[in-house]
C-alpha cells in the first residue's frame, strides 16, 4: 500500500488505519432489502420515489449516497433513521426491522441551524440526547456534553448561543450533541452544504477523525462528488426515475485521506470522472 503522495510508503498511522478498516469477520451492519417509497398526491396520482433499493453497510463503514436533486436520497435516508416508513421492503439493523427511530442511530439533518434551540446555550444543547436518559446523572452528562464539545473545538463557546456562532461553528455544535448519544450509526444529510469552502475541509476532516476514534457506521447522503470520494469506503451512485442505485463504487485510496494530496492522485480523478458520468441531473418534472 501506498500514501495519497504516490509513490511514498504508508506511514505508521495510515498502516493503522489500513489495518482497521480491513479487519476480518465486520458483517453488515444495516441492511436496505427492495425498499420502495412512493407517495400519493390525490386520488389518481401516486408519485414512485424509490424502487428496488438493495443496499448492505459494513459495521463501521463509511458510505455515501450521491445522486441528482430530487431523486430521493433524503427520503432514503429518512427511511433508515425510522423517520418515515417504506412503501415497501424494509430495513434492517442488525438483523431486527426498522420499524421506529432506533437508539443506536442519530440523524443530523440538512439545515442544522433549525435543529438547534436558540434559547439554549451550547452547552444545554450538546446535553440535550441525555436529558430523558434517566440512568444518566445530571453530572455525567455535563461532563459527557462538554468532553463532546471539546472534541469538536467549541469547548470556550459552552455558555454562548446557537445564534452568536457562524454556520460552520453551529454545524460542530450539531455534530458534539450527536455524539453525546454514543451511537452507532450516524446519518448525515448534507451536513456541510452550507458553509464556506474552508469550513467544510475542516469539517470533512472532523469527521473522518471522529469516525475512525468512535468507530462508527456513516451513511451521508451529498450532491458533492468530490466530498463522497473524499470520505468514503464506498459510494452508492442513485439515478432514474424511480430512483435506483445504479452502482457501488469501492474507493480505494488509502487512509488517512488529505485534502490535497488525495484530490489530486490520479486515482481519485478517476473515480471523479466514472462518478459524474453516472449521476445526472433528473428532467425538473420528474424531481419530487
Amino acid at each position: 500500500m501506498f500514501s495519497p503522495v504516490i509513490g511514498e510508503p504508508l506511514s505508521p498511522r495510515q498502516r493503522q488505519f489500513d489495518e482497521w478498516l480491513r479487519e476480518p469477520g465486520l458483517p453488515p451492519l444495516l441492511s436496505l432489502q427492495n425498499v420502495r417509497k412512493e407517495f400519493v398526491l390525490d386520488r389518481r396520482r401516486v408519485v414512485v420515489v424509490l424502487e428496488g433499493i438493495f443496499v448492505e453497510i459494513r459495521e463501521r463503514e463509511f458510505l455515501t449516497i450521491v445522486g441528482p436533486s430530487g431523486c430521493g436520497k433524503t427520503t432514503l435516508l429518512k427511511i433508515i433513521a425510522g423517520l418515515i416508513p417504506a412503501t415497501g421492503g424494509e430495513v434492517l439493523l442488525n438483523g431486527r426491522p426498522v420499524a421506529a427511530p432506533p437508539a443506536e442511530i442519530v440523524y443530523i439533518a440538512q439545515q442544522y441551524s433549525k435543529s438547534l434551540f436558540p434559547w439554549r446555550t451550547v452547552l444545554a444543547n450538546a446535553e440535550f440526547p441525555l436529558e430523558h436518559h434517566r440512568h444518566v446523572a445530571r453530572r455525567e452528562r455535563t461532563e459527557r456534553a462538554r468532553r463532546s464539545l471539546a472534541r469538536v473545538g467549541l469547548l470556550d463557546a459552552a455558555d454562548r448561543y446557537p445564534w452568536q456562532l457562524s454556520g460552520g461553528m453551529q454545524q460542530r455544535v450539531a455534530i458534539a450533541r450527536a455524539l453525546v448519544a454514543r451511537p452507532t450509526v450516524l446519518l448525515l444529510d448534507e451536513p456541510f452544504s452550507s458553509v464556506d469552502a474552508l469550513t467544510r475541509m475542516e469539517l470533512q476532516d472532523l469527521m473522518l477523525e471522529t469516525w475512525h476514534e468512535r468507530r462508527l457506521t456513516v451513511v451521508l447522503v451529498t450532491h458533492d462528488i468530490e466530498e463522497a470520494i473524499y470520505l468514503s469506503d464506498r459510494v452508492a451512485a442513485m439515478s432514474g426515475h424511480p430512483s435506483q442505485v445504479g452502482e457501488i463504487f469501492d474507493i480505494d485510496l488509502p487512509r488517512p485521506r488529505d485534502q490535497l494530496a488525495t484530490r489530486s492522485a490520479s486515482r481519485f480523478l478517476e473515480l471523479r470522472e466514472r462518478l459524474f458520468g453516472l449521476v445526472r441531473p433528473l428532467p425538473a418534472e420528474a424531481r419530487r
